[in-house]
């Protein structure tokens, strides 16, 4: 099972397509949103026009993933969660995208939420825990955070285009994010072709 947390900042759908893709893949997947990132689902996503309920809904309505049925969604206060347990199984923890607030909540391990509690047991129990920051420019606090990360063994995925995949689109930009992560993963995809595969 892989955990994918989605915190309050710009860029969800980043996380959503990472869910779309491991579903796709047959994957068991446990799916955490924070309220802040529910709001910025209805104003980057559904522009607005109607609330966010649920990641089921939103996939279905997207008519992207199959497998639906093999994603469980948690609040995030939610401490009962499996994943809040270092004795619960799961395999990986990604944090897509990663808040500021929620990056300093790791690092200094203030489990207040579900996601930060689930990142902890990730760090403690020595699982892969991968966080995508999204925010710029960075503060010297932004980067100061983003080496304690590196030092408890987070991976960090930038949201940063590889422009030698020649992307047409913003689903391949997004696409091509999403692919680093599932890279890091293990698992196989057909989001991007890596380096020298691409006729040039």
């Amino acid at each position: 099972m892989i955990v994918v947390a989605i915190s309050g900042a710009s860029g969800p759908i980043i996380g959503i397509r990472l869910i779309e893709e491991l579903l796709n893949s047959k994957e068991r997947v446990a799916a955490i949103v924070s309220q802040p990132a529910g709001q910025i689902i209805e104003y980057e996503m559904l522009f607005g026009k109607e609330p966010f309920s649920s990641l089921k809904a939103l996939l279905e309505k997207r008519d992207i993933a199959k497998n639906i049925d093999l994603l469980s969604e948690y609040k995030n206060n939610d401490f009962f969660a499996p994943m809040a347990s270092g004795s619960a199984e799961f395999e990986a923890m990604v944090v897509i995208p990663c808040s500021m607030k929620t990056l300093s909540a790791i690092v200094h391990g203030y489990a207040d939420s579900l996601m930060n509690r689930a990142c902890d047991v990730a760090l403690k129990e020595k699982r892969r825990c991968i966080i995508v920051p999204r925010e710029t420019p960075l503060s010297v606090i932004h980067t100061e955070n983003l080496h304690k990360a590196a030092l408890a063994g987070i991976e960090i995925v930038l949201p940063v285009p590889g422009f030698y995949t020649r992307p047409e689109s913003l689903d391949d930009v997004i696409d091509f994010v999403v692919g680093k992560v599932l890279n890091l993963l293990g698992r196989k995809h057909n989001l991007f072709e890596s380096w020298g595969k691409k006729k040039i």
